[in-house]
């Protein structure tokens, strides 16, 4: 490729950079961010959600007590931001899920399954721990259109 060719394509992309519209979601039917992000950023034809524990946000206390209550939770505010946006589950491209113990893998999913259903792009960790000390937090990529 030429040098030319690497100019045209960094103006290109700093143009397209400099077009793009961002849109920031934000709902009262998830949590509110607890830190300097949003619930939510809309990025051309994606939503972009940021990672949702399960907060009850009309009481702002952690729901649940064990994996498979909490996951219900992340589960509903995932699909509040999903809706706030105007897309659902069936749209969603790529989740990242953490798990505070991999032992709690087979129970994670079997709550993950009955709202994923068309089986999107997943990375799932195991990680020493999450805010609130919660059993699991989920953050999704969704196609808009």
């Amino acid at each position: 490729m030429s040098r030319q060719d690497l100019n045209n394509r960094r103006n290109y992309r700093v143009e397209m950079r400099e077009n793009m519209m961002l849109t920031k979601v934000s709902t009262d039917k998830a949590p509110a961010a607890i830190g300097p992000y949003s619930q939510g950023i809309i990025a051309g034809d994606f939503l972009f959600a940021s990672g949702q524990i399960p907060i009850d946000p009309a009481t702002g206390g952690i729901r649940g007590n064990d994996i498979t209550e909490q996951a219900e939770q992340v589960m509903k505010n995932v699909g509040a931001i999903l809706a706030q946006a105007g897309t659902d589950y069936t749209k969603v491209v790529k989740t990242t899920c953490f798990l505070a113990n991999m032992e709690d893998f087979a129970a994670f999913n079997a709550v993950y399954e009955q709202y994923f259903t068309e089986k999107p792009a997943r990375s799932c960790v195991a990680v020493k721990q999450l805010p609130k000390e919660v059993l699991c937090e989920v953050e999704v990529t969704a196609y808009l259109k």
